[in-house]
């Protein structure tokens, strides 16, 4: 995991190798460490939470790395990307009780106050935004 960030510009920026899931891990410490950092530690359960789902999902389903950002706005508004080289859009599907995976994406949904999936380039980027409490 290549990264570069700044507490002045709140902005923090990896580039995940394919399979990497160790660097899941780091990407969510980082990710506390800054929103502690910047003032807004109510949002680090939340985000630590969905950065994982996003990223994971990235790293296991596209078979490629994967770049993460995460910039919070002057007003207290976090941004988490995570752009993949994988122009296959999520889908749903049915997850069975005792499904061990499945559900991140719901849980993105629920818990975001807003999110979405954009084509850019040769891939994607999967986003969520969460406000002050």
């Amino acid at each position: 995991m290549q990264s570069a960030g700044c507490a002045l510009h709140r902005r923090i920026h990896a580039l995940l190798e394919p399979a990497d899931l160790p660097a899941v891990r780091e990407v969510r410490h980082r990710l506390r460490a800054a929103l502690v950092r910047w003032g807004v530690p109510q949002l680090a359960d939340t985000a630590e939470l969905l950065a994982s789902e996003l990223v994971t999902n990235a790293l296991l389903h596209t078979g490629r790395g994967a770049v993460f950002d995460a910039v919070l706005t002057g007003e207290a508004r976090l941004r988490v990307e995570v752009q993949d080289g994988a122009a296959r859009l999520p889908g749903r599907r049915a997850v069975g009780e005792f499904a061990t995976s499945g559900r991140g994406l719901l849980l993105v949904e629920a818990l975001a106050d807003d999110w979405g999936v954009q084509l850019r380039g040769d891939g994607k980027v999967t986003w969520f935004e969460l406000g002050p409490a």
